[in-house]
């Protein structure tokens, strides 16, 4: 799986902007470098495998207390075959090759469904409840680091 950078300004994202499984996400990504910075490699992706986009990838912002913040999907046409699954590993990976002593955060909503089976088979934690000032309750998770 390879991580391909979403750049700072949408002029130079022309190859997602003309990609009609990235129409929603390219602005978002780039409206979201205009709030909270555009800050390199804490940024947002698209996941491609065997030379296709298959879903997105982002870090919410750079790491704050040491603390990053990840959050993935998966265009629908991949749905419900591992994808997301390689998408959140890739993140882990990244992150932890970035800054080793890095704490990986993830948040969904306060339900089981496909994202916290992916969290969980990521080795993320559930540490509980929390209540967002834009998106209400929310469940936080933790990843785990494996020890040796």
């Amino acid at each position: 799986m390879e991580l391909v950078p979403v750049k700072e300004h949408l002029e130079e994202n022309k190859v997602f902007t003309d990609d009609p499984d990235c129409q929603d996400s390219i602005y978002m990504s780039v409206d979201f470098y205009k709030r909270i910075g555009f800050d390199p490699p804490w940024i947002c992706y698209y996941a491609k495998l065997e030379d296709q986009l298959v879903g997105c990838a982002a870090y919410k912002g750079k790491p704050v207390d040491n603390k990053v913040e990840i959050a993935y999907g998966v265009f629908p046409l991949y749905w419900q075959k591992g994808i997301g699954t390689q998408i959140a590993e890739t993140l882990v990976k990244f992150a932890l090759e970035t800054d080793p002593s890095i704490t990986i955060t993830a948040k969904t909503l306060p339900e089981e469904n496909f994202s916290t089976r992916i969290l969980r088979k990521n080795n993320f934690k559930l540490l509980g409840a929390i209540v967002d000032p834009e998106d209400g309750e929310l469940w936080d998770w933790e990843y785990v680091k494996e020890t040796n």
